[in-house]
This record gives structure tokens, sequence and C-alpha cells, in this order.
């Protein structure tokens, strides 16, 4: 019973289960009472996003497809997950998904240049079980 990897906003694959918001701001315009039915997320979790800095420095990487800069960016990100209440959360995550379905989500339209990639390669290393997509 995987997680799965998603953008937020966009459709729910069928069985995916509960979508789980990891961004640092909900969705701009969007009442807060159509976030789920939007495709949004169903829980809003923002301790597993980058904190504004690092946000800046993600985007900023993303913005000039500098490969440096995104090494950068994994590194300050990686170190941010690894301290207490993040790391507890990431272990939990991957135990879940042993026994039940979910999804984390962002809403950058490239995973591979999104903060979503390095929490997929973070699960992945503890031991997460992934649906494919």
């Amino acid at each position: 019973m995987p997680i799965r990897i998603v953008q937020l906003g966009s459709p729910r694959s069928a069985g995916e289960g509960l979508r789980i918001g990891t961004v640092r701001r909900p969705p701009r315009g969007v009442p807060k009472a159509e976030f789920a039915s939007r495709d949004y997320y169903d829980v809003w979790y923002p301790e597993l996003s980058p904190s504004a800095e690092l946000m800046a420095l993600g985007q900023a990487a993303q913005k000039n497809g500098d490969a440096k800069d995104w090494q950068q960016f994994e590194k300050a990100f990686r170190k941010a997950m690894a301290e207490a209440p993040a790391a507890r959360t990431l272990d939990l995550l991957a135990a879940l998904s042993h026994h039940g379905r979910f999804a984390l989500g962002c809403y950058c339209e490239d995973e591979a240049r999104c903060h979503r990639s390095i929490l997929r390669s973070l699960l992945t290393e503890r031991g997460a079980d992934f649906s494919i997509g």
C-alpha cells in the first residue's frame, strides 16, 4: 500500500488515498474548503517543505537550471530533514507506506527540480514502499 509523489492540483489517481501537501503556503485564491475537492491536498503539512530561505534558493536553482545551485539546495534541504522532528516524520511515513495509501505533493511541475524528489529519495532510503508514478 504505497506512497505516491504528486504535483498538487493534478487529478487524483484511483486509490491514491490521503493527499498531503508538503508546501510552505496554501494555494492562492482557493478557499480552504475547496483544497481537497480541487485536488490540492487533504492535509497541509508544511513541516516537510523547505524554509522560506531554502525555498528561495531552490526556486533560483529551478529558474537558472544550474546543477551546482541545485546540489547546494539539496544538501541544505537534506540537512533540514535530518533534524529530529522532520526525520521522525519521514520514518513514520516510510513505515505507514507499508500499511496504507497516501500521496505527498508540491506545486512544482518538474519533480526533478522540486523538493519532493528529495523527499522521495529520503523515504526510499528509509525503506518506503512506492507505487509507480
